[in-house]
């Protein structure tokens, strides 16, 4: 039988690790198979362009992870098949298409009934998967692509925690960012600490997670955390002529991200570590705790309810 760390390692090979090696071939598999987002390939353009599609309530499900895990399969085997001199993909944009709705964060939900039957192995899994999504998309999938978060929408918890992993943060003046966790009594142990000490002072990073405020795409450009600030309803038009501006400075691009990453490191340890230290936090709540939690879940079900109604 196996033990509870081989079961949270099983689980995390069969979603993140890396697929065998493909035999070279003209790359011309289209992307298929994905229950949570929509992902499209312009090949001319060499964007991937990925969008949250939520079927249930907007957040990072274990189908949304599955899909992200995906996106990464997809990306390896796209430079696998392709001619060595060639990148099929320059451009990884992350965005959503809920109206109003970038990614309300995680499965508060699940987060709830795991802490109530005091399920540490479950809720690590989880937190794994999460860092290690983060991580990919941080580190570029180990490609030369920048990778993209596109914010036409809400981006709270979790969901702001994923936008800081890219390289490249483009939102709409409309979106709203929040770190609501310390609200019922945790705190965002899934990069937030990570990515924002990393783009802003530390001590400003932590009186942004300690607050529990929200936050508008304005006011996170003037402090340095979004890079391109768009009109609402403009935010492709923006991605695409930032994309056409910059293309022939990809390379540096890439390079200038490789350089922030040796400058201040994202390791997957330190992200590990930290959410290490959320799942015994998460373990301590109380049951206001976790009716305050769930209060959330009430209010984010209302809002999808009238997204779609």
């Amino acid at each position: 039988m196996k033990s509870g760390t081989q079961v949270v390692e099983s689980e995390r090979l069969k979603l993140f690790s890396a697929p065998p090696p493909a035999t070279r071939r003209p790359f011309a598999l289209e992307p298929t198979g994905f229950e949570e987002m929509t992902v499209e390939h312009d090949r001319i353009g060499k964007v991937l362009w990925c969008r949250f599609a939520f079927s249930s309530r907007p957040s990072f499900t274990w189908a949304v992870f599955r899909d992200i895990a995906r996106v990464r399969a997809y990306v390896d085997q796209a430079f696998a098949n392709a001619a060595d001199e060639e990148a099929p993909i320059r451009w990884l944009v992350l965005g959503s298409e809920m109206p109003g709705v970038w990614n309300l964060g995680g499965d508060l939900d699940l987060f709830a009934r795991l802490i109530r039957a005091r399920d540490r192995e479950a809720l690590t899994r989880y937190a794994r998967l999460a860092c290690e999504a983060g991580y990919y998309f941080t580190t570029s999938f180990g490609r030369p692509i920048v990778t993209v978060s596109l914010v036409q929408g809400d981006a709270l918890g979790g969901g702001f925690e994923a936008v800081l992993s890219s390289n490249l943060i483009v939102a709409e003046r409309s979106a709203k960012f929040a770190l609501p966790e310390i609200l019922f009594n945790l705190f965002p142990g899934m990069g937030a600490y990570t990515f924002l000490a990393r783009r802003i002072a530390p001590a400003l990073a932590e009186r942004m997670i300690m607050s529990g405020d929200t936050y508008t795409a304005e006011q996170l450009y003037a402090m340095g955390v979004v890079d391109v600030l768009a009109e609402d309803g403009d935010g492709m038009r923006a991605i695409r002529d930032y994309i056409h501006r910059h293309e022939r400075r990809h390379n540096a691009h890439v390079a200038i991200y490789k350089a922030r990453n040796v400058v201040n490191p994202v390791t997957l340890d330190e992200m590990l570590d930290i959410a290490s230290i959320w799942v015994d936090a998460a373990l301590r709540l109380e049951e206001a705790d976790l009716r305050r939690m769930e209060r959330l879940v009430a209010a984010q079900d209302r809002r999808r309810s009238k997204l779609q109604g």
